[in-house]
């Protein structure tokens, strides 16, 4: 690798900002909305009904939660087609951008064998609380699978999210064990390790449920997947992107859980497909395992990283963009460690050319956030990217804070009924559960 030398300087500092990190003003409190629920590992927003959020239990219900409290009815209950346990379970749920004239939601999670799937369902004809079980589609893999075959049970990854683009992203693990044993993460011909994105705005009757879209980074390189948008992942959980409609730059954000030394946050400006993050030749900004090269793709390092000093799980968060929260918190990055139960914020700084982040300033939360800290499983945002902390106890909380709230963004509004959004094109790449 070249640069060594200011790698080495910058992970210096990393380690520095990570045990010195300035402790959180009395500001910044987490306020309860839910509790009492059974491992919930996710939280999303349901679009267009600010007084909605859904959660994810791991064993596979989703939860309905208005106005601060549980519907007695799920969303759904997967309970009976899923592997739970350890890292596997129901592990993403996305709403499509067309929601409101399809229905369709897709759910990430593991089977009874504990391969990945990923399946479209439709709500229930005249009920927007409910989807239907038996709308279930399940996507076919380039292998004529419609599940992806986990040679382990840990590091599913298994998060799901719609772009800005308004294209599906999938950030699978490497497939398990230790050290990526096969060497997954690398191979061009494995979706595991991976960041994948499909169009999924197909007919229903379309046989695969999804297309290539035609500007992925590799889709006319021999030997390589089309679906993949990004190699060298460990186990990506949680990430996010950074939503323009709120004033975000369409960034995505991807938090990796490290082996044995290093969590990271790796920052990808929107667009900016085809990168390799490095694992398993590199953990973070250093070297791991180089018995075998790495796909010939220029590694990129994160933009932070911590030690084991410091955390043992990295939960990917969000890049604020509301108002509660004051002007100080806007565009800052929230992440935690599910294992030390510590939550943090990042500066993000953007260079206006290259479109990179650098990250600084790193802010310590957990005192001011007591026991909503403990244990977090996922972050989640609301319609107006407010922040909640979901804790793999059962509880879920909203970041609050006694600063003057920021102006609001201006949002536009959700899609009407027979409009899907239109996907503009990124133009060419850049550059050549869990619980743990």
């Amino acid at each position: 690798m070249t640069l060594l030398a200011f790698r080495a300087l910058g992970v210096l500092a990393a380690v520095v900002v990570v045990l010195h990190a300035t402790p959180a003003g009395a500001q910044l409190h987490a306020v309860p909305l839910v509790s009492g629920l059974d491992r919930p590992v996710g939280l999303v927003g349901y679009p267009g009904r600010p007084d909605t959020l859904l959660v994810l239990e791991q064993a596979g219900r989703v939860r309905v939660v208005r106005n601060g409290a549980i519907d007695p009815v799920d969303f759904i209950d997967l309970r009976n087609e899923i592997a739970s346990g350890g890292e596997q379970g129901l592990l993403g749920f996305a709403f499509a951008p067309d929601h409101a004239a399809t229905g369709r939601v897709f759910v990430s999670f593991t089977n009874r064998s504990g391969d990945s799937v990923i399946s479209r369902f439709v709500r229930v004809p005249g009920d927007a609380l409910r989807l239907d079980p038996g709308s279930r589609f399940d996507l076919r893999w380039p292998d004529g699978r419609r599940s992806i075959e986990q040679p382990f049970s840990n590091h599913n990854g298994g998060h799901i999210a719609f772009g800005p683009d308004g294209y599906l992203y999938i950030g699978f693990g490497d497939g398990g064990s230790g050290n990526d044993p096969m060497h997954r993460a690398q191979n061009p011909l494995s979706l595991l390790g991976k960041m994948l994105r499909l169009d999924v705005g197909v007919p229903d009757g379309h046989d695969t449920g999804y297309r290539v879209p035609p500007d992925n980074p590799f889709v006319a390189r021999a030997g390589v997947l089309g679906e993949i948008w990004a190699f060298g992942l460990r186990n990506p959980w949680r990430w996010s992107f950074d939503d323009p409609r709120l004033g975000g730059t369409g960034a995505m954000v991807i938090a990796d859980v490290g082996q044995g030394a290093w969590e990271e946050v790796n920052y990808e400006p929107a667009g900016a497909g085809g990168r390799n993050y490095g694992w398993r030749n590199r953990e973070g900004a250093h070297d791991n395992v180089t018995t075998l090269p790495p796909f010939p793709q220029p590694l990129v390092d994160p933009v932070f990283e911590y030690a084991r000093n410091a955390g043992r799980s990295i939960t990917g968060g969000f890049v604020y963009r509301g108002t509660a929260l004051g002007a100080a918190a806007v565009g800052r990055y929230f992440f935690a460690d599910f294992v030390t139960s510590r939550v943090w914020s990042l500066a993000l700084t953007v260079d206006p050319v290259s479109r990179q982040a650098t990250a600084g300033n790193l802010v310590d939360h957990t005192a001011a956030l007591g026991a909503a800290a403990s244990s977090v499983t996922s972050f989640g945002v609301d319609a107006a990217g407010e922040l909640y902390l979901v804790s793999y106890g059962g509880s879920v909380h909203r970041l609050a804070s006694t600063d003057p709230p920021a102006d609001p963004p201006v949002i536009p509004p959700v899609d009407p009924p027979g409009q899907t959004p239109q996907r503009p094109r990124t133009g060419p790449p850049v550059g050549t559960a869990r619980p743990r």
